[in-house]
């Protein structure tokens, strides 16, 4: 399988500027011909660059960060599961509290529609929650 760089892109779903920029960020080879100084000529890529950008597009859907993502691309290459493992449990307590933060959220805006719906008069309870406190306006 021979695919040029907008080939690869639209089978994993991203643009051609991600997959240039994954390029950049060592994530992805850069498969131009040195003699051209990797600026000119059309990329081939195969089904190993299909599968590494399927990988970057379900890592950072995970939540990790591009440097998280080239240590676990190293780390596939090393064999260190536990290392890998730890990075996912690291991930994992982030997504908890990003969770927690967000249910947080969600209680505070059912109540304030609850309050909302009580009653026409008065200011919204809405409104009021999201102004900003008076000693905080210049």
């Amino acid at each position: 399988m021979a695919l040029t760089i907008s080939e690869l892109a639209r089978s994993s779903g991203v643009g051609v500027e991600t997959v240039r920029f994954y390029q950049r960020k060592g994530l992805l080879f850069d498969p131009r011909p040195a003699a051209t100084g990797g600026a000119r000529g059309q990329r081939h890529y195969g089904e190993l660059d299909v599968k590494r950008l399927r990988f970057i597009r379900s890592a950072k859907a995970a939540g990790f960060i591009l440097d998280e993502i080239a240590e676990l691309i190293s780390l596939d290459h090393t064999g260190d599961r536990p290392r890998a493992r730890k990075m996912a449990e690291v991930r994992l307590a982030e997504l908890d509290r990003e969770i927690a933060q967000l249910e947080a959220a969600r209680q505070s805006l059912r109540r304030l529609a609850r309050e909302c719906a009580g009653s026409d008069d008065g200011p919204c309870p809405i409104l009021e929650a999201f102004e900003e406190p008076a000693s905080s306006r210049t």
